[in-house]
């Protein structure tokens, strides 16, 4: 069960991993990135599990945590710049 889980979960990584590369926005790819966080705390959770590993939780919410900053970081990142992009074109007008 555990590897029909494992195998499961890199196979959602790999479709992450597809639109992280082709997305046609920045959005898409932002969200592919998360997506792909997500599923790398999952398999962090699983696999400590299965080598029944005491402190697998710790590691996962950690990562999760810093996949949730970056995520909030790069889209205040986003936003800036196309707020910067909105006054500038007002102003050329």
């Amino acid at each position: 069960m555990l590897t029909a889980a494992t195998i499961a979960i890199l196979v959602t990584m790999a479709l992450a991993l597809v639109r992280a590369f082709l997305g046609p926005t920045e959005y898409d790819r932002m969200l592919a990135a998360n997506s792909f966080g997500t599923k790398t705390v999952l398999l962090i959770a699983l696999g400590g599990h299965a080598l029944s590993w005491h402190s697998y939780l710790d590691v996962a919410l950690l990562y999760a945590m810093v996949n949730f900053i970056g995520t909030i970081a790069v889209m205040r990142f986003f936003e800036s710049r196309n707020l910067s992009e909105k006054q500038e074109s007002e102003g050329a007008s």
